[in-house]
C-alpha cells in the first residue's frame, strides 16, 4: 500500500549550480550561497512565483534545486519569459555592484514527477535536472559566453513549452545540444543559444 511519501507529484524543477565554485576558500562561498539565495527569492518573486507556489528547496552545497507546484497562476513559461532573463538581469546588477563577489550560473529546467520523505525530494525526474545542470555542455556554453547564466531545458519542456513559441520564448534560440545519460538511457536536452535566432524581447542571453 502506497504511503504519502510514495506518492509522485508534478513540479516543474529549477536546477541552478554556481560556475567554477571550486576555486573560492569556504569563507568565500559562504558569502556566494547567501547572494544566491537572496537573488533567487528575488528573481521567482519578480517572476510572480511566490513561496506559496514552492516546495521547500533542495540546497547543494554550490547550488539548489527549486520545485514549482502546477497552479494555474504560476504556468511553466514564466520560468522562461521572466524568471531565467530576471535572475539574468540581477546577476549582472550584482556583479557590478559587488565585482569581487560576481559569480555566473548554470540553470536547468524540467519537469515531471516528484518524490519527497523526511530527507528531501528524489526521484528520475529529480535526476535529470541534476545531470542537465552537470552537463558537459552547459558548462561549455557558459564558458563561451560573457552572459552571466548559461541555461538547458529538457526534452519536455522544449516540446510541451519553447517549441509552441509562447511570447517571451524565442523557440529558434534553442538548440539540441545536450546529451545525459540515466541509467542505460540516453536522453537529449536543448541549449539556449540567443545567437541562432533573431533577437527579441524576452528571453535574452
Amino acid at each position: 500500500m502506497s504511503t504519502p511519501a510514495d506518492i509522485p507529484r508534478h513540479r516543474a524543477i529549477v536546477a541552478v549550480d554556481i560556475e567554477g565554485s571550486t576555486k573560492h576558500p569556504n569563507s568565500v562561498r559562504a558569502l556566494l550561497r547567501n547572494v544566491l539565495y537572496q537573488l533567487l527569492e528575488e528573481a521567482f518573486t519578480i517572476a510572480g512565483i511566490g513561496r506559496k507556489h514552492r516546495d521547500p528547496f533542495v540546497d547543494r552545497g554550490d547550488g539548489a534545486l527549486y520545485f514549482v507546484r502546477p497552479f494555474d497562476q504560476v504556468p511553466k513559461t514564466l520560468l522562461l519569459a521572466s524568471f531565467v532573463p530576471t535572475l539574468a538581469d540581477l546577476l549582472d546588477k550584482h556583479a557590478r555592484n559587488l565585482p569581487d563577489l560576481a559569480f555566473r550560473l548554470r540553470v536547468a529546467i524540467h519537469a515531471g514527477e516528484v518524490h519527497r520523505d523526511t530527507r528531501g525530494a528524489y526521484g528520475e525526474d529529480v535526476d535529470i535536472a541534476c545531470r542537465l545542470v552537470d552537463a558537459p555542455e552547459l558548462k561549455r556554453r557558459l564558458s563561451e559566453t560573457t552572459a552571466p547564466l548559461a541555461l538547458a531545458i529538457s526534452q519536455e519542456i522544449h516540446r510541451a513549452v519553447v517549441r509552441h513559441g509562447y511570447a517571451g520564448i524565442d523557440h529558434t534560440a534553442f538548440t539540441q545540444a545536450v546529451h545525459i545519460k540515466l541509467g542505460a538511457e540516453r536522453l537529449r536536452g536543448w541549449l539556449h543559444t540567443p545567437e541562432a535566432g533573431a533577437p527579441e524581447e524576452g528571453l535574452t542571453a
